[in-house]
């Protein structure tokens, strides 16, 4: 029987015990401000679970017959809000927990601090070792210079540096890599990335961006181990568990160590596994046995197949219909021909499997959009929830064809009031108008489904949320904020953040809102967000995240 199956099963059973004396709950919470996201019942006071299910919703005196003296654990929520476990649509979960170990280079203004922070990290580790980096923003330096290996290499002659830009599409190296790499002033560029080079010598400013990373040497870099990556796992679950975050869709590897965290009851993330899109039969084999496997196991499933077709705004890497305002000479990458694409993307589609493009541009999500419509003229029409990752920015004309194909926009709001800062002087005022357009998107028909990218951002919810309903910067920006006329209502950004999401992986049956029958998967925040100042969002804080029933988290 599957979960949907199980689901109505359940609530039927519910509904006969609930003619004679109902069965106690194994967890209460009363006196709450709740919103349900269930349309059909937006509002509650009380809650009651028995093992990891929703058992019924109402009010107090309704809920109150569940409560059972030395059975049932009652939570008096004291008028605190309640909302579904938000569920992130795009996360890269290890690298969440690998980034708290890495050189923190989020928000620095100057090389200067890029400079210390690597000198620092130089004299822990052995000549030879790597030092690895992420988190600079060239945006947030006075004159936005890109930084160069000259930053870098007086303190690390005998140690190679490898230095993420936030959105991981660009990354310093310095000069010790460039040599152990043989990248010199005669590599030429690769097929979809670029090594920046200074425009006086043509030696290499040692950024390479998007394609050109690959390029990078790594023989004697050892990867992540099965030690690193349980710890960097276990470092995530616990951020996690502080932003009541508890369902994901990760992008990337690592299937193997949330099945063993599973295993070990240490899994507090609902996970839906989204690996590398290919064509490559004996991959879409395992890919389909792995589907098979898991397609009835709650807290991991086998999730949509991820490509790419451009970069990023912040790298200047996104595909543009036109140049770029600031660099006329470029108007972004295409990090894969979209034939090469179509082909890939068909051959997938035709074994039933979804898929998720990353794509930012407006060339870069038209392009996207016209193999999703190849792909239904040649396997036909299905349910099939085609999705593009990021979706950051539209042609209007574009708009309508993201409900007319139903393709799914997959979108990190806090994307916007980071990017906001030099959006338009690298595209102009009138190209941003449909720049993180999540109004006009919900507006022509389309669903959309909320998630962080993170690291490239951070993993509390608040932040988008706000981001949603603001579109202002983090440092109290005054005014309507950025393009008002894309702005959500909270209880929508709420629900894009749950229920959304919850749809995006084929699960909105079984999670994403309270209600009778659904997971138990709930946060119990400090402050009511449906009636705080908009400039109260971000202090918002998790009290309780309650995961399959169970209090994981108290503050």
């Amino acid at each position: 029987m599957n979960l949907a199956l199980f689901s109505l099963a359940f609530v039927m059973l519910m509904s006969v015990f609930s003619c004679k004396k109902p069965l106690p709950a194994d967890l209460v919470l009363k006196n709450g401000h709740i919103f349900t996201v269930d349309r059909n019942n937006l509002f509650a006071e009380a809650v009651a679970v028995t093992g990891n299910r929703i058992i019924a919703v109402g009010s107090n005196r309704q809920i109150e017959k569940f409560v059972k003296p030395g059975v049932t654990k009652v939570i008096d929520l004291e008028g605190k809000f309640v909302v579904p476990g938000f569920n992130d649509s795009h996360v890269h979960f290890f690298s969440v927990g690998s980034a708290l170990e890495k050189v923190d280079l989020v928000g620095i203004t100057s090389y200067d601090q890029m400079r210390e922070r690597v000198a620092a990290r130089v004299k822990k580790v052995e000549p030879g070792q790597w030092i690895i980096g992420r988190g600079w923003d060239q945006s947030l330096i006075p004159d936005r210079a890109w930084p160069t290996k000259e930053v870098i290499d007086e303190v690390s002659r005998d140690n190679p540096v490898s230095l993420s830009r936030v959105d991981g599409h660009s990354v310093l190296v310095n000069s010790y890599v460039l040599k152990e790499s043989g990248i010199t002033a005669d590599t030429p560029d690769p097929d979809g990335g670029e090594i920046v080079r200074d425009p006086d010598t043509g030696e290499p400013t040692g950024v390479l961006k998007e394609n050109a990373m690959g390029q990078v040497k790594r023989s004697h870099y050892s990867k992540n181990g099965e030690e690193d990556n349980l710890r960097h796992l276990k470092l995530a679950l616990e951020q996690a568990k502080i932003f009541g975050v508890t369902s994901i869709h990760h992008i990337g590897r690592g299937l193997e160590f949330f099945d063993q965290a599973a295993g070990n009851g240490e899994l507090t993330v609902r996970v839906y596994y989204c690996p590398k899109l290919t064509d490559d039969p004996e991959t879409l084999q395992e890919y389909s046995e792995l589907k098979e496997k898991y397609k009835n196991n709650p807290l991991i499933r086998f999730g949509f197949l991820k490509s790419f077709i451009d970069g990023t705004l912040g790298s200047a890497t996104e595909a543009l219909f036109e140049p770029y305002n600031d660099d006329p000479s470029t108007s972004g990458v295409l990090v894969i021909e979209p034939e090469k694409l179509e082909k890939v993307v068909l051959e997938a589609d035709r074994r039933g499997f979804q898929i998720g493009i990353h794509a930012i541009g407006t060339r870069g999500n038209h392009l996207v959009l016209d193999v999703y419509e190849k792909a239904i003229q040649a396997n036909g029409r299905r349910e099939a929830r085609y999705r593009i990752e990021h979706t950051q920015l539209l042609a209007e004309s574009d708009l309508p064809r993201f409900a007319q194909l139903g393709v799914i926009a997959s979108m990190q709001p806090s994307h916007c009031i980071t990017d906001k800062r030099f959006a338009e002087d690298r595209l102009g005022k009138k190209r941003c108008r449909y720049a993180y357009a999540w109004r006009s998107v919900l507006d022509a028909g389309a669903n959309i489904a909320f998630g962080t990218d993170a690291p490239v951002e951070i993993l509390n919810p608040m932040d988008g949320l706000y981001a949603a309903v603001t579109r202002k910067d983090r440092e109290g920006e005054k005014g309507e904020g950025w393009f008002p006329e894309e702005k959500l209502t909270m209880e929508e950004a709420i629900e894009l953040y749950t229920l959304g999401s919850a749809y995006a992986s084929f699960e909105e049956d079984i999670k994403g809102s309270i209600e009778p029958g659904k997971l138990a998967d709930m946060v119990v925040l400090s402050q009511n967000l449906l009636e705080i100042p908009e400039d109260k969002v971000l202090d918002t804080e998790v009290v309780y995240t309650i995961f399959d029933g169970r209090v994981i988290y108290g503050k």
